[in-house]
């Protein structure tokens, strides 16, 4: 098995099994709680990044996993699998449906398989490296935006962007025709399927971002850092979205002009 396609039925099966966890827990005690970085975590979260993993050890014992929750696991392999089980717990937490259960694929280092699943809604998409994302079953696409002036621009949260990142993004958020807030990995989702323009964080792991490459790129857009670079495990965490190329040329210059 060599081709992302060929991985693509698996990645749904994980997916499948995780939203099972997640719907039973949806609005309901959840057995919330802070880890030791104070952001918080959920018995939904730890259970179905368990899940994942389970079936990840059974059907491929040699890939590499990588897990918000569970840590790694012969992360040198091939094959390495990036899971975030609910990417937005906060939004889950407080019974918002805009979180989403991120899986990715890498192949030695490079995202080819990405997928944001939201299970409440039954929503899914998926992006395969030179393939073209699916949004149930059917393409999707971002759509055109000439100007940052026309641009709506996505960002989980101002309070993500600190010291010279802030007074960056404050550049760009004046920029735009609407900035908002508060929708994680549902934002990126949003922006493939040509409802959003931009979607510009800091602060973020390669668990919150790794899946949203093929996903992005598969849409027609474009995803780098904040120096236009491509996504890898080992960037800074801080990640620009665009649906138009123009317009992702347009934010760079914005957010790293003095």
């Amino acid at each position: 098995m060599t081709r992302p396609d060929n991985f693509a039925g698996f990645a749904g099966r994980l997916a499948d099994a995780a939203g099972e966890i997640i719907r039973g827990y949806f609005r309901k005690p959840a057995g919330l709680s802070d880890k030791a970085d104070a952001t918080p975590v959920t018995k939904a979260d730890r259970e179905a990044e368990a899940a994942m993993r389970a079936l990840i050890e059974t059907e491929f014992p040699d890939h590499g996993i990588l897990g918000e929750e569970g840590g790694t696991a012969r992360t040198q392999a091939e094959y390495v699998w990036v899971l975030d089980p609910i990417d937005g717990t906060k939004a889950f937490a407080t019974g918002r449906a805009t979180f989403g259960t991120l899986i990715a694929l890498l192949q030695d280092g490079a995202p080819i398989l990405g997928m944001i699943d939201q299970p409440i809604l039954g929503e899914r998409w998926i992006g395969l490296e030179s393939g073209t994302t699916t949004f149930n079953g059917a393409p999707a696409k971002v759509r055109a935006c000439t100007a940052l002036t026309d641009a709506w621009l996505y960002a989980t949260s101002p309070y993500m962007f600190q010291g010279d990142d802030a007074v960056a993004f404050e550049r760009l958020a004046g920029a735009v025709k609407h900035p908002l807030f508060g929708a994680d990995c549902y934002a990126y989702a949003l922006l493939a399927s040509g409802f959003a323009d931009l979607v510009c964080e800091a602060d973020l792991h390669p668990w919150d971002f790794c899946a949203l490459v093929p996903i992005i790129e598969g849409a027609g857009g474009v995803i780098t850092d904040w120096n236009g670079n491509g996504l890898t495990m080992d960037s800074d965490g801080r990640v620009l979205a665009a649906g138009d190329e123009r317009t992702h040329a347009a934010a760079l210059d914005l957010l790293n002009s003095k």
